[in-house]
């Protein structure tokens, strides 16, 4: 047996290659949409992709089915409720797939979503106990998927919690303890709360180990998974519904072209949005008035679907030579609207001078000091509710990040804003927000609440 597990960090994301390495018949799971490494390693190995396989309809990123079908003329296969305006095979409860003697069985654990499947992959079809099972979004190391994200039209998270009950009590974990289990996500993601940063693990260390797979009733069940889940970023939903449907395809070789200073701004005039990839420091130190800092260097691709708007066009600052990777990285969330990007920020920024703004970062000791000033700044606090409930700044206000495009409005226009989170991307991202809203007086802390309690100030229980 052929089997390749591919993890993107960015969005803490697994998608896989498993093959039979007689036959050379492969399957790819839960692929995303830059399809090169799979369709490489195929070659490098003699296999035919002749199925993608996605455990569900991904809310988080964009799948790469459609780029793999185009590319192989692979079938396309999902549990047996999907729906979907491509063609596809849909995968029944019991279903055996034949690779040659590598054999994959369908198990349908729905929960996360109604159509969610998971995969059993048996070395050899005889073998009495699978070799591993691909948990999709049902089951992660340490967490299960969330039933929350409204992922499924028609659907309440109450139904959905009540089929997650059922496909991990009584199915994976009906599974004998030596299965290995391979997530689609790990820890980071926001479709869980408590993820791993493990990749793989097994039956029995779930059993012995995850929060909610020890034996309980439902109504605790629903209770313990759906308390403390941090926000879901605003794009899930987008991406969702852009997976069920026939959409353009993914091409790496198509790059946004480099813009000049006057193609850049005529474009950032008729309304695209400037998004600064650049490290936080850098964009306060100088950026394009009213652009968003979503800083490479970090979980961007999920930050930027939480403030970014599908569908409007994006005009991209990234760090030199970063360009292509920023494009590719915005892709994977359905994010295709990049019309360009410049290509020396420092050296265009000296032929804008007056469209230029900069950012102001306060040092734990100089938060402190305004916060005993006479006019005090409203401390906003953009961390998740899991987060803050460690500890809190007394006083705050708490918006996380991926809720603040849609509750700008509870901030006080008038009044000075310091932004924090746990550790300083985040809160860059947040003020760069505010100040693209419309706040003028808007700071960010450097180094977060982390920062914060190291200058040993006391904290409140949120």
């Amino acid at each position: 047996m052929f089997f390749a597990q591919y993890y993107l960090d960015c969005l803490s994301q697994a998608s896989y290659l498993i093959a039979d390495e007689t036959t050379k018949r492969a399957i790819v799971v839960d692929p995303r949409r830059d399809v090169s490494e799979y369709l490489a390693d195929a070659q490098a190995h003699g296999l035919t992709i002749e199925g993608v396989v996605n455990t569900h309809f991904h809310a988080d990123f964009i799948a790469g089915h459609l780029e793999l079908a185009a590319r192989t003329g692979a079938w396309i296969g999902y549990g047996q409720r999907a729906e979907a305006d491509y063609p596809i095979r849909k995968l029944v409860d019991g279903e055996r797939i034949s690779l040659g003697d590598v054999t994959l069985e369908i198990m349908e654990t729905p929960g996360h979503t109604p159509e969610s499947i998971s995969i059993l992959v048996y070395e050899r079809a005889t073998d009495p106990v699978a070799y591993g099972v691909l948990t999709g979004d049902a089951l992660f190391i340490g967490d299960v998927g969330r039933p929350d994200l409204l992922a499924s039209l028609g659907v309440s998270a109450d139904e959905l919690g009540r089929m997650l009950y059922d496909s991990v009590q009584h199915k994976l974990m009906a599974l004998p303890d030596p299965v290995r289990v391979f997530p689609a996500h790990g820890a980071g993601s926001a479709c869980g709360k408590n993820l791993s940063t493990e990749r793989s693990s097994t039956i029995g260390e779930q059993r012995a180990t995850n929060y909610a797979c020890v034996p309980m009733d439902q109504e605790k069940f629903l209770a313990i998974v759906t308390a403390g889940q941090p926000a879901a970023p605003a794009y899930f939903g987008y991406d969702a519904v852009l997976n069920r449907r026939e959409h353009a395809l993914f091409d790496a070789a198509d790059a946004p072209r480099p813009l000049t200073v006057d193609e850049f701004l005529a474009r950032r005039g008729a309304g695209a949005l400037v998004l600064d990839a650049r490290d936080p420091q850098e964009f306060a130190l100088g950026h394009v008035r009213g652009s968003l800092n979503v800083p490479a260097d970090g979980r961007f691709a999920e930050t930027a679907g939480s403030v970014l708007t599908p569908g409007k066009e994006v005009l991209v600052v990234a760090p030199q030579d970063r360009e292509e990777e920023i494009v590719i990285r915005l892709a994977r969330i359905g994010f295709d609207t990049v019309g360009g990007y410049l290509r020396e920020p420092e050296q265009a920024f000296l032929q804008m001078i007056d469209q230029l703004a900069k950012a102001s970062r306060l040092t734990a000791t100089q938060f402190a000091a305004a916060l005993d000033g006479d006019d005090p700044p409203v401390v906003l606090d953009v961390r998740n509710t899991g987060e803050r409930a460690g500890g809190a700044i007394t006083g705050s206000l708490h918006i996380p990040l991926a809720e603040l495009p849609r509750r700008v409005a509870e901030l006080p226009a008038a009044r000075p804003v310091v932004v924090h989170c746990a550790g300083g991307y985040r809160s860059s991202v947040a003020a760069s927000l505010l100040r693209a809203s419309g706040h003028q007086d808007v700071s960010d802390l450097i180094g977060g609440y982390q920062a914060w309690q190291a200058t040993r100030v006391p904290a409140a229980t949120a």
